[in-house]
C-alpha cells in the first residue's frame, strides 16, 4: 500500500518512514511521484487543523492516501508561543538560527525553574474515501542556555530532556521520547485498527 508524504523536510520523511515501512506501507513523496502537491497556506490556529489541511491537499492533488504532520515548539514564559508559528518565528525568512536567536534573546532574564517547554505534534491521515485518522504527541522539557549537538534540527539543540539536548541524541533514542515518536506510536495502532477493519 502507497502513502504520499506531505512534506518536503527530509528528517521528517525519514521519521515517518521508519514508522510505516514496518506496516507494510511503502511512504512516497510528491517528487518520487512526479508531481506537485500546492503550497497550502497554514491558515489553522491549532497544529491538528494545519495537518489535516496538508494531508486533505496531498490526498486531493495524489489520489492516495496522504499523511501530514504539523509540529513545534511551545514555551511556557512564552504563553505557548512560539506554537503553530514555530518554523517561521522570526518572520517570512525565518530558518533554524534566526528562530533558536529569537528564542534565546526572548528568554534571556528567564530563569532555568521558567523556562519549560513541550515540543507537539499532530498526524493527520487523510484516505481518498474521505476518512481522516488523527493523532497527537508531546514531550516535555526545558530550553538550555547553550546550544548542544549536531544530530538534530530546528530547535533541537536548544531543547533539552533531562542533561541532554534534543540533538545530542541519536534518531533511536530520540523516536523514543519525541513528540514525534509518541504521535506515531499512536497512529501505528490507529492505522492497524482501521487498515484491519
Amino acid at each position: 500500500m502507497k502513502f504520499i508524504i506531505a512534506s518536503k523536510n527530509k528528517n521528517k520523511i525519514k521519521e515517518l518512514e521508519r514508522i510505516l515501512n514496518p506496516l507494510g506501507i511503502q511512504a512516497v513523496t510528491e517528487d518520487e511521484l512526479n508531481i506537485k502537491i500546492p503550497e497550502v497556506e497554514e491558515t489553522g490556529t491549532t497544529f491538528s487543523e494545519n495537518a489535516f489541511l496538508k494531508a486533505n491537499s496531498a490526498c486531493k492533488t495524489s489520489g492516495l492516501p496522504a499523511i501530514a504532520d504539523d509540529s513545534g515548539l511551545c514555551v511556557d514564559a512564552l504563553d505557548g508561543a512560539p506554537g503553530v508559528y514555530s518554523s517561521r518565528f522570526s518572520g517570512e525568512n525565518a530558518d533554524a538560527k534566526s528562530n533558536n536567536a529569537l528564542l534565546i534573546e526572548k528568554l534571556k532574564d528567564v530563569g532555568i525553574e521558567k523556562r519549560t517547554a513541550k515540543f507537539c505534534c499532530s498526524i493527520s491521515v487523510v484516505f481518498p474515501n474521505g476518512d481522516e485518522i488523527k493523532c497527537f504527541g508531546e514531550c516535555k522539557g526545558y530550553i538550555g542556555f547553550e546550544a548542544k549537538g549536531t544530530n538534530g534540527f530546528g530547535y533541537d539543540p536548544y531543547f533539552y530532556v533531562g542533561d541532554k539536548s534534543f540533538a545530542e541524541l541519536s534518531a533511536d533514542e530520540k523516536d523514543k521520547i519525541s513528540h514525534r515518536g509518541n504521535a506515531l506510536r499512536e497512529l501505528k495502532i490507529k492505522l492497524k485498527e482501521y487498515l484491519d477493519a
